[in-house]
């Protein structure tokens, strides 16, 4: 063999000069050109001739790498949103703790407040009882007959607080239990989130072959975090719990409230016994507020109005409203002047409002502005007012528990019952409201 030849085989079996060593196969000392998508591994040209890769789709280093990129670049992109998703709902969640334990001790303190008024009304009652008695001959048995109820009610009542004190407890625990374990999970997800991102941004900057090296395992990874669902904790709302209230004693404070044409928003119409009011159908009557969505809570200060005659300045009363034919509906206390008839915006007002948006209920109560939970919607609504303790209580009377409560209220002035219909989107409404007349009328 010629010397020219001999150096010409030598050349061939060495690797070219200008490919790295880990750019080489080492099976072959050939450069690696090829890399192989079903096995992702790359090939020199011998293997890629080789019968284990005849059927999988094959590319050039470049073109692959250049596929991958472009991926990387997309997957990373749609991370870093689900990144700064998973943080925001973090931040939800880490608030909604605080008002879940807020609203939990609310509620607490709502329930106090009733049972304390209950038992305040129910020993009152009973004084008296006893102070008709003094006038009789003494009579142990008859004194141990009147005492009798009013001991089995406050027993009964003492129970039922404790037992709604209970679930209220319990519910408190499962709701923070449920959102430690939501924050458990989202510092989870942020962590590797943040960790997959950061591997993409490295690898999208890496020369061909290095980021071809482990990038099918890499994409999965940031696929699966992508498939992981951000979902806030399922709480339980509060207002769900129960809450015993209403009794016979509120009964003796029913009141017969008429409707005071006077104050009466002009879209409204009154029955002649002034005891119902429902909405005039006509459109040109219904003033129009595109800015406020349907659902928004704020539609209720445009809502048409009513005052009760019967104003309170002392006392304690209590009156009944049938809701059931209306879908969006106020009621509440105004705080009555004579500087004004028409009630204007929300000031000096205490309500509870109600509204059905399809099948869907929703309750508020107002100031401050909040939303309860309501499973199905409110057939008959009970109002009581105990104007020198300062507490106005909302009832379910169907259901005969409490709604919601307010407790050391100042009253400046007088106060008077407030009845408000919803204007229609289409200025077409059927909407009534109508007060229910007590069964027997203590003064």
């Amino acid at each position: 063999m010629s010397q020219r030849a001999r150096v010409s085989k030598r050349r061939r079996l060495q690797p070219p000069r200008d490919v790295p060593g880990e750019a080489s196969c080492r099976d072959h000392r050939e450069p690696l050109l090829l890399f192989c998508e079903d096995d992702q591994v790359t090939l020199c040209r011998k293997c890629f001739l080789a019968q284990e890769h005849g059927s999988h789709v094959v590319r050039g280093v470049h073109d692959a790498a250049e596929k991958y990129r472009k991926l990387f670049r997309e997957l990373l992109s749609t991370l870093k949103q689900k990144l700064e998703a998973a943080k925001s709902l973090l931040a939800e969640e880490q608030e909604t703790m605080g008002m879940v334990q807020a609203e939990e001790q609310n509620f607490k303190e709502m329930l106090k407040s009733e049972y304390k008024m209950m038992i305040r009304l129910v020993t009152e009652e009973n004084v008296m009882n006893f102070q008709n008695l003094q006038g009789h001959p003494f009579n142990p048995h008859l004194r141990e007959a009147s005492l009798s109820p009013q001991m089995k009610f406050t027993a009964e009542l003492e129970e039922k607080y404790q037992e709604t004190l209970q679930r209220l407890n319990s519910l408190g625990r499962e709701n923070v239990n449920k959102l430690q374990e939501s924050e458990v999970r989202l510092y989870e997800q942020i962590t590797s989130l943040h960790s997959v991102t950061a591997e993409l941004e490295k690898k999208c900057g890496e020369p061909s072959l290095v980021l071809l090296k482990d990038a099918r395992s890499l994409e999965l990874s940031g696929v699966s975090l992508l498939c992981q669902g951000l979902e806030p904790a399922r709480i339980i709302d509060p207002s769900l719990c129960q809450r015993p209230g209403l009794s016979e004693v509120l009964e003796l404070f029913q009141r017969p409230i008429t409707l005071d044409p006077k104050t009466a928003n002009p879209c409204l119409v009154l029955s002649e016994d002034l005891r119902s009011v429902r909405l005039r159908n006509v459109q040109q009557d219904v003033p129009s507020n595109p800015k406020i969505a349907p659902g928004n809570p704020e539609i209720f200060d445009f809502g048409a109005s009513v005052l009760g005659v019967e104003s309170f300045t002392s006392g304690r009363h209590y009156w009944e409203v049938d809701v059931e034919k209306t879908a969006n509906w106020q009621l509440g206390i105004y705080e009555d002047s004579a500087s004004r008839l028409m009630p204007k915006a929300s000031k000096g007002k205490i309500l509870l409002m109600g509204s059905r948006m399809g099948t869907k209920y929703t309750l508020w109560v107002f100031p401050p502005l909040k939303g309860m939970y309501l499973e199905e919607q409110m057939h008959k609504v009970g109002v009581f007012l105990d104007y020198k303790y300062g507490q106005i209580s909302f009832y379910d009377v169907t259901k005969r528990f409490l709604i919601y409560n307010f407790s050391d209220l100042v009253f400046k002035g007088a106060l008077r019952p407030i009845f408000s219909l919803c204007f229609p989107n289409d200025g077409t409404n059927s909407d009534s409201l109508s007060i229910c007349l007590p069964d027997v009328f203590v003064v």
